[in-house]
């Protein structure tokens, strides 16, 4: 128990110490994120390598209490084992990050270091209890080792980058990490985890200490080499949290506890996706900016997502009971409000699909698609002018036109389709082959239908295809109306 209480004061007051130096540090050596007009909006240059505070706070407080702890105080094997699963990896990523920060590395130079980050944790040992999946007991196969490792590996990937992406406001990404590690640590104090306890409350002192100065207005960032390693360190915390858990539902309990981070990445992607852009680029649609968008100030914004990294915290500690009644309803109740929390940001991509796979929608889609058929197929048949003219008569009709006229095959054709009104009318003239063309009108106040355009195209395509295979005309006519 001393043990465990030194790691967590001597992490702390070596963040209090080391925060400031390397921000001034930082400062000496221009490693400052300056502002801009888009995505940057604090108000001066702010160093960005906090990072560095932290991993030093972390690894210090391990290190001095390995090497000044008392003869009676052994370290167990499962701790050191612990620890040597845990420091390879972690100075992977913290130096993939530090890189980034000082000369910058494109999205998949990141991801690589990423990769080979989570590679070396999974090899020393960190992945997924088999039966931290509720399908596994029941499936021999998927509780089988070469499941629960890769899925280890995109875990450890998907919390570096959850807790990066997030990191967009003064003291967010800190505050997301210190909930989790948190409650980390509070699971492995009632599980009797203590090898959990041992790497979680270094953390929780470093994190605390730097909020100190991370917090709006911050003084310093923590950069990449602290978003990631923070997110890193977090998903090897739960790769032990749920190897220790006996539900059935283990992984719940880490998902809970990453909820935020996590979800923002995934809706990050969702909407980039839906928007045909690239994964990897900015734009100020995550979770912060959208709190933000509601008209909260940026320490308003924060202290709102503190709240919701409790409130899953607090579920997550609910899950890890492993209370019979409790086991199924939070993940019903967490599921719930994650759902309520989406429709609060109301993103737009999202409301387009929503949309989009509504009843009303969907057979209004049908409908477009059997009348395009169709057409296409009455189009096929046409055989002669009068053919032509009067299928672009009732096409344009059912388009809404108020008048048509049509030059085609050195024939002129002139209709009226509709009442015009006292409104002003818009007319288009398209080209129909080489040499003719169509001449529409409509009323400029009526909405034009969802298919004017795609109908119009198969109709002009229709009649420049037959331009040169129809007979020629034996006589002229120009009304149709």
């Amino acid at each position: 128990m001393f043990t465990i209480a030194a790691l967590g004061l001597i992490a702390f007051a070596l963040g209090l110490i080391l925060t400031p130096l390397c921000r001034d540090v930082a400062k000496r050596y221009n490693l400052v994120d300056k502002p801009d007009s888009d995505r940057k909006l604090h108000s001066e240059p702010t160093p960005r390598v906090g990072g560095v505070a932290v991993v030093l706070a972390y690894a210090g407080s391990i290190s001095l209490v390995l090497l000044l702890r008392p003869a009676s105080q052994q370290l167990h094997i499962q701790h050191a084992e612990l620890l040597k699963s845990l420091l390879p990896a972690t100075i992977v990523i913290f130096l993939t990050g530090l890189l980034d920060d000082l000369i910058g590395l494109s999205p998949k130079q990141k991801l690589l270091g990423e990769f080979l980050a989570a590679v070396t944790a999974v090899g020393l040992g960190m992945h997924f209890s088999p039966h931290s999946f509720p399908v596994a007991s029941n499936h021999p196969l998927l509780a089988h080792h070469w499941v629960a490792v890769p899925v280890a590996i995109v875990w450890l990937i998907g919390c570096s980058n959850a807790v990066n992406l997030i990191d967009g406001l003064d003291g967010l990404a800190t505050g997301v990490g210190l909930f989790a590690s948190v409650a980390t640590l509070l699971v492995g104090v009632f599980a009797g985890h203590s090898g959990l306890v041992m790497v979680t409350i270094p953390l929780v002192g470093a994190l605390l200490a730097f909020l100190r100065y991370n917090f709006n207005p911050a003084s310093i960032f923590l950069g990449d080499s602290g978003s990631l390693t923070i997110g890193f360190l977090l998903g090897t915390f739960s790769l032990v949290w749920s190897e220790s858990s006996s539900s059935t539902l283990g992984i719940a309990a880490p998902l809970m506890v990453m909820a935020l981070p996590l979800m923002d990445v995934g809706l990050a992607i969702s909407r980039r996706y839906l928007r045909l852009v690239p994964i990897f680029s900015a734009d100020r649609g995550h979770i912060h900016h959208m709190v933000q968008a509601r008209g909260y100030k940026p320490r308003e914004t924060a202290l709102i997502l503190y709240g919701v990294c409790a409130v899953a915290a607090a579920l997550a500690l609910l899950q890890g009971l492993h209370i019979r009644y409790l086991r199924y309803a939070v993940p019903v109740v967490f599921l719930g409000l994650v759902w309520a929390g989406i429709r609060y940001l109301d993103y737009v991509e999202l409301a387009a699909v929503r949309r989009f796979f509504s009843r009303h929608h969907l057979r209004r889609m049908v409908k477009e698609d059997v009348y395009l058929r169709d057409l296409d197929s009455k189009l096929s048949s046409l055989s002669n002018l009068e053919d032509c003219w009067e299928h672009a008569c009732t096409i344009c009709r059912d388009l809404h036109f108020t008048a048509i006229h049509m030059y085609f095959r050195e024939t002129y054709f002139d209709g009226t389709l509709g009442t015009s009104s006292s409104e002003q009318e818009v007319h288009m003239t398209l080209p129909i082959g080489e040499r003719g063309y169509l001449r529409l009108a409509r009323c400029a106040g009526d909405v034009p239908p969802h298919m004017m355009w795609p109908v119009l195209f198969r109709l002009l395509h229709a009649l420049a295809a037959r331009e040169n295979k129809l007979p020629r005309p034996v006589t002229r006519f120009f009304d149709a109306a």
